[in-house]
């Protein structure tokens, strides 16, 4: 006989890991609208650790008033490498790319991420590659290339915004596979805070840059700056490594290309840009590629046959 509220209560990780993971994914497709409207006003150095500061002050507080104290020395070459190839070099040769090329060749680019955090994952931290892991990312990758192939043409594209997308795709990967290890040893509020505050101090030097974008841009995009660092950084990447430190580094790459589907709605929604039917065919191969990669095989259950009434008194 099966306990219901001990299955329950086993699930009950697993359920959190994957809420988690959905409040990033749904917040970093937000940040690409917001990023669209601080990257007009602010020069991408100085966006980037305008986020980074706000992100790093936020988490701060929150670490204090836990009371979460430094990680652990095992952790720190994770949270160094993420924070130097993540928080920091990918913010800002990301935001430099998209101002070369049109948001297609962009989001083409990066969405090769998932697909790098899927070899390092395997090479480096040994993640299994089940069958429906890959058949998901390949439906996923070719939604995403399907969503960009139908956003290019409105925009000019040059061979430096390309290699710059490539790059921050690189970063992207390479971050996201140093955390897992630094999540062994520390919370996933540690290693998120101080990888945030290494990446702000990378990008200290473009300091002089975001005095003098601050002191010119209009409050709607320094309130969209201010949204970046609390919400898709504080808050995205936090909920990330709750759910890293959960599951696999190739699963949890390829649960991010909801992010291209996400977007388009929420272009559609709050810009009025109404996609078309290959935008949106592509936004729904995104969507069926990460259901498949999320999917499990159904284990047989074995069910214990109750002893009939002849059986017991035999025994007896």
């Amino acid at each position: 006989m099966v306990n219901v509220p001990l299955a329950h209560s086993a699930r009950r990780p697993e359920l959190l890991a994957a809420g988690a993971a959905t409040v990033t994914v749904v917040m970093w497709a937000s940040a690409f609208v917001s990023i669209r409207s601080a990257g007009a006003e602010y020069s991408p150095g100085a966006l980037a650790l305008g986020r980074l500061l706000v992100g790093a002050l936020v988490l701060g507080v929150v670490c204090l008033v836990r009371r979460e104290g430094l990680p652990p020395r095992a952790a720190w070459p994770g949270i160094a490498i993420s924070g130097l190839l993540w928080f920091g070099f990918y913010s800002v040769v990301l935001n430099w790319g998209e101002q070369q090329v049109d948001a297609g060749t962009a989001a083409l680019v990066v969405n090769m991420g998932p697909i790098l955090i899927a070899l390092l994952g395997t090479r480096l931290l040994g993640d299994p590659m089940p069958p429906r892991l890959l058949a998901g990312m390949a439906v996923s990758f070719a939604g995403a290339v399907t969503v960009g192939l139908s956003m290019s043409g409105g925009g000019g594209s040059s061979v430096l915004g390309v290699v710059l997308c490539l790059l921050a795709a690189l970063g992207y990967a390479g971050g996201a596979v140093a955390q897992k290890p630094a999540l062994g040893h520390a919370s996933a509020l540690q290693v998120t805070t101080f990888g945030c505050l290494v990446g702000a101090v990378l990008c200290l030097p473009f300091s002089g840059q975001l005095i003098a974008d601050a002191a010119d841009a209009s409050l709607s995009a320094t309130l969209n700056m201010v949204y970046l660092g609390v919400f898709s950084l504080a808050l995205a990447f936090t909920t990330w490594a709750y759910a890293l430190a959960r599951t696999t580094a190739s699963r949890m790459g390829a649960t991010t290309y909801a992010v291209p589907a996400l977007v388009v709605l929420m272009s559609w929604l709050t810009l009025g840009e109404v996609p078309g039917l290959l935008t949106l065919a592509g936004g729904v191969l995104c969507l069926a590629g990460v259901a498949v990669s999320r999917s499990r095989k159904r284990a047989t259950r074995v069910v214990a046959a109750s002893p009939r009434p002849e059986q017991t008194r035999e025994s007896a």
